[in-house]
């Protein structure tokens, strides 16, 4: 049967909607509870939804009983102080599964690279269901700072890199996609993350927005690039190098981020 997906992200997993006024808004992500949880580098995340209204941020296949990530339950401790996050991430109508701000300190594009990973968003999602996305919305400007993008971690060759300042908003398959932000600056990065499931509700939402599934891509000089990929290869090599050494295998999808 297959899962049902948006046509708008078929041709490059992602779609870069109309930017948002952030800067009319207040800072509500100061004013909520933030938890340690690591995902691509150093990081906190403050919960809006999660799987039973707690404040917490796991899997909702690592809950009792386990589930897709769909049916996110709202915190009322959280959104209260935060109703226009709240607003924007249910405004698609599309149903909501985990949704949080994340905290993303400074760091390099090497260390970017290294933390590019893909989302477990689908697991236990049942055939012939809405596929699970991901919008991100930055709610920092964060002028010099960048999405990364690849279809294969390790090829800097098809790389798409965008911009992030205030009110940037994106869609991104990050099941498909390895993805990961480079942050350059000397304050933390916030951006508010929805899992939304694909549909008519996320078309209609993509559509009035101009969702656009090509974007300009970041300049960074050569010889950036070169040293970043160079470092990827070196610490990806180390880290298999330390598993192997303890019988393991490196786990390359980061389900829990």
């Amino acid at each position: 049967m297959g899962y049902i997906k948006s046509a708008a992200l078929e041709e490059t997993g992602y779609v870069v909607l109309d930017s948002y006024q952030q800067e009319l808004d207040p800072k509500e992500w100061l004013d909520i509870e933030f938890v340690d949880w690591k995902s691509s580098g150093d990081t906190r995340f403050a919960p809006l939804a999660s799987a039973f209204g707690e404040i917490e941020c796991n899997g909702f296949w690592n809950h009792t009983p386990p589930r897709t990530d769909k049916d996110g339950v709202w915190i009322p401790a959280q959104t209260e102080k935060a109703p226009n996050l709240t607003r924007r991430a249910q405004e698609p109508g599309a149903n909501v599964g985990r949704c949080r701000i994340i905290e993303l300190q400074p760091n390099t594009y090497a260390d970017c690279l290294y933390n590019l990973h893909q989302d477990d968003n689908n697991r236990l999602n049942p055939d012939g269901t809405g596929w699970v996305v991901r919008g991100f919305f930055n709610l920092t400007d964060d002028k010099d700072s960048y999405f990364v993008l690849r279809e294969n971690r390790t090829d800097p060759s098809e790389e798409t890199r965008i911009a992030l300042p205030a009110g940037a908003q994106l869609i991104i398959d990050t099941q498909r996609l390895w993805h990961a932000a480079t942050h350059v600056g000397t304050d933390p990065r916030y951006c508010l993350i929805t899992s939304w499931e694909s549909g008519p509700q996320l078309d209609e939402y993509i559509a009035k927005y101009n969702g656009r599934a090509h974007a300009d891509n970041v300049a960074v000089p050569q010889e950036l690039l070169d040293a970043g990929q160079a470092e990827q290869s070196r610490r990806i090599a180390a880290r298999a190098a330390a598993l192997a050494a303890r019988g393991r295998e490196e786990v390359t999808a980061m389900s829990e981020a």
